[in-house]
């Protein structure tokens, strides 16, 4: 006997429990603890030299994912501060945070919204970027991946 749960949200977390009566031995109970994750996260560090391209990819290792049909945000951190770099929509044309003192005019979303930034320098040496996406309202996957540069 099994219990189907389909478009799991985090208000299914909780406990759950399967009684039965059973003849002779009486009432039989099993009890599960069932825990919803909003957010997967997983991490990864990059070597490159200084003044080449970095490119690092949303999700490694998600190949079978199509990740264009689903909306995602790539971040850069530091000192526990968060700035967005691009957004990217479904069938949209991604869009640049052009703001950014360090990365304005240095990003570029390749492909498989993979981010590409160029030339790399000394100051992208220990940042940490993520790519955010969103595949469902409740349900978050990221990958963060810190980078560390070094010269010739």
């Amino acid at each position: 006997w099994a219990l189907h749960l389909e478009n799991v949200t985090m208000s299914l977390s909780g406990q759950y429990k399967c009684t039965f009566a059973t003849y002779p031995y009486g009432t039989k109970a099993a009890k599960i603890q069932l825990t919803v994750k909003a957010e997967e996260e997983r991490h990864y560090l990059k070597k490159v030299w200084l003044k080449q391209t970095l490119e690092i990819p949303c999700l490694e290792n998600t190949t079978s994912e199509n990740l264009s049909t689903y909306p995602l945000k790539w971040l850069v951190g530091e000192d526990g501060r968060k700035e967005e770099l691009v957004t990217k929509e479904p069938s949209c044309p991604a869009v640049y945070r052009n703001s950014s003192v360090l990365y304005g005019q240095r990003v570029l979303l390749g492909l498989n919204n993979a981010l590409k930034i160029f030339p790399t320098k000394i100051t992208d040496d220990g940042r940490v970027f993520s790519c955010h996406v969103l595949y469902h309202p409740e349900r978050v996957q990221k990958s963060s991946t810190t980078v560390r540069v070094f010269g010739k």
